[in-house]
């Protein structure tokens, strides 16, 4: 899974395909370098973030929702923002990528319209998708870094192997603190060592990993499988 900012304040890279030409550009070079699907984000996540309307963040996206859509690849938009996900899965979206919990029961109840849409949950909500029967379509995110000590981030990545179990999990540590923590990094992220850890990732279970360096990851993915 590629990560697509549409945004002004990313912490990775705010701005730089803030433009819809700019990211449907990034979005194809994605599909060059080999992801399976690009999740399309239209409001920061990142800590302090500002929060933005429904109607703001969907006229980041829409339009490069509409650029790539004929494309192979499965596309994602992450959102909270029942409005956004409607029109995205009105334009052919297959995965609706929730990350704030009290959303996710509204986000679910679009399962009753749209039959092949999938659901990445945090983990904390896996109670409430056994309810109501979703478990078998939905990955399960443990939520890498939102709100964590890098000690709790690491027994969440300690716990792939059971999520995996029970659904498919989708792992998303790319550039986060916990990746320069481990590596031991003062500075700038690297990209190898995100690369590393989604290797890991995957050898525990990981159905799918969600990265900004897709090229490197898909590289190194296709090494290890060969195997």
């Amino acid at each position: 899974m590629a990560i697509l900012n549409v945004t002004p304040d990313s912490f990775s890279d705010g701005g730089r395909y803030f433009s819809s030409a700019a990211a449907i550009g990034r979005a194809r070079q994605f599909m060059d370098d080999g992801a399976d699907i690009i999740d399309i984000g239209g409001e920061s996540t990142r800590p302090g973030a500002t929060k933005v309307s429904w109607q703001e963040e969907w006229s980041r996206i829409s339009d490069v929702i509409r650029g790539v859509s004929k494309s192979d690849v499965l596309l994602s938009v992450d959102t909270y923002h029942v409005e956004t996900a409607e029109r995205a899965a009105d334009l052919g979206v297959s995965i609706i990528n929730c990350v704030y919990e009290e959303y996710v029961p509204a986000i679910l109840t679009l399962k009753e319209r749209f039959e092949d849409l999938k659901f990445v949950v945090p983990s904390k909500c896996i109670s409430l998708v056994k309810e109501r029967g979703f478990l078998e379509d939905a990955y399960i995110d443990p939520m890498i870094g939102f709100g964590t000590t890098r000690e709790e981030d690491i027994e969440l990545l300690k716990s792939i192997p059971q999520l995996s179990k029970m659904a498919k999990t989708l792992i998303g540590v790319s550039r986060k603190r916990i990746v320069k923590h481990l590596a031991t990094q003062k500075y700038a992220f690297d990209a190898a060592s995100s690369v590393a850890l989604a290797l890991w990732a995957v050898m525990q279970g990981a159905s799918c990993v969600r990265v900004h360096d897709v090229r490197e990851t898909c590289a190194a993915l296709r090494t290890i499988a060969s195997f």
